[in-house]
């Protein structure tokens, strides 16, 4: 493809993706809920790429950072702590509410930093033991939150954060509906163009990190740490970075997806939210922006879109088996045969040897 046809594609795209809320608007809100959901695992792909796509380092644990950043907004932007804590009400006779430009780097920042805590005590680990000691991880954030509500409530425990405030910057309310130039906009699609932004700068960061001397140097711990470390690359600081960098994003969908529900529980942020995640990394092309991208839209989407079909489904069984089960069947199914078809991703990043043939040609 030459320069120029990328750019008209990209042109493209980029039209396609502003009109899409607006096309979903005519018939529902829902299909735009479903495109920011989407959205939200992209970022969250994303960042669980930079630990495994890029620094080979397997993390099943990934959602506890999501947890991380959710939890924090939920804290900093809700009137859970000030009913909590009368000192603190006196200190807020209004109540928390953060402002966007803080939360954000707070969220990303004490994400990173569980991130960093979670990388050092794995430096020694690699393969199957590394996903067992994040798996164990992500289990025990789980845990904390859902009994942090004794004898000092600090999560509300099983019951979850509610009245959690909406996002607001320039003084735009994204809970509410706005016109513009007689186009209505509803609250799921102002919070799709934020979304969509975060997304954007993510992949200009994460192409840039690949690129640079840090990304070179995750590849080489990737294919060969014993190599990489002889080389005088300094394995352990490049593994911590990629924990911390990859927990960063992770926070900051946490916080997004904190403002967009509204309300937050530990039943959000479960084992099967990690392995979906490393899912839609791995089904979409471990390491290659673009499939993982595709890995993360499919695997989102795919769930929703299958709702039609399950019902009908279960409908000519006479009622016997469950719509959910048949759904969770069919995405199952979907996974094991892209695996069989397909075993390095939908998208993989090319291979050197072709990528250079290719070059030559």
């Amino acid at each position: 493809m030459t320069q120029q046809k990328k750019i008209l594609a990209f042109i493209a795209t980029g039209i396609a993706l502003l009109v899409l809320p607006l096309l979903l608007q005519t018939v529902g809100n829902a299909w735009v809920r479903i495109a920011d959901v989407a959205l939200l695992y992209v970022l969250l792909s994303l960042g669980l790429n930079i630990v495994v796509g890029y620094a080979g380092l397997l993390d099943l644990g990934y959602v506890a950072f999501f947890a991380i950043g959710a939890y924090m907004y939920g804290l900093l932007a809700s009137p859970h702590l000030t009913e909590s804590f009368p000192a603190l009400a006196a200190m807020f006779p209004d109540g928390l509410h953060t402002p966007l430009w803080v939360i954000i780097p707070v969220g990303a920042g004490v994400a990173g930093l569980f991130g960093v805590l979670l990388g050092a005590p794995t430096l020694r680990l690699r393969g199957d033991y590394l996903a067992i000691v994040t798996l164990g991880f992500g289990e025990i954030i789980r845990v904390f939150l859902n009994n942090l509500d004794a004898p000092i409530n600090i999560t509300n425990g099983p019951k979850g954060i509610n009245s959690i405030d909406s996002l607001h910057f320039f003084g735009l309310d994204l809970g509410k509906k706005i016109v513009v130039g007689g186009i209505e906009l509803a609250s799921v699609s102002l919070y799709y163009y934020l979304f969509l932004a975060l997304v954007l700068i993510s992949i200009v960061i994460c192409h840039r990190l690949e690129l640079s001397r840090v990304g070179r140097a995750w590849m080489a711990i990737r294919e060969d740490e014993i190599a990489a470390k002889a080389m005088g690359i300094n394995t352990r600081n490049m593994k911590l970075l990629a924990f911390g960098m990859g927990a960063t994003f992770g926070g900051v969908s946490g916080v997004m997806f904190g403002a967009f529900q509204g309300f937050i529980s530990p039943e959000s942020f479960t084992l099967m939210e990690s392995v979906m995640i490393v899912a839609m990394v791995v089904l979409g092309g471990v390491g290659h922006l673009p499939g993982v991208i595709l890995g993360a839209v499919l695997l989102s989407a795919l769930p929703e879109v299958l709702r039609f079909v399950a019902g009908p489904l279960q409908a000519a069984t006479g009622g016997r088996l469950d719509a959910s089960i048949l759904r969770q069947l069919l995405i199952a199914l979907a996974m094991i045969t892209i695996m069989l078809s397909r075993p390095r991703g939908l998208w993989p990043s090319p291979e050197h040897g072709k990528s250079l043939q290719t070059a030559k040609s």
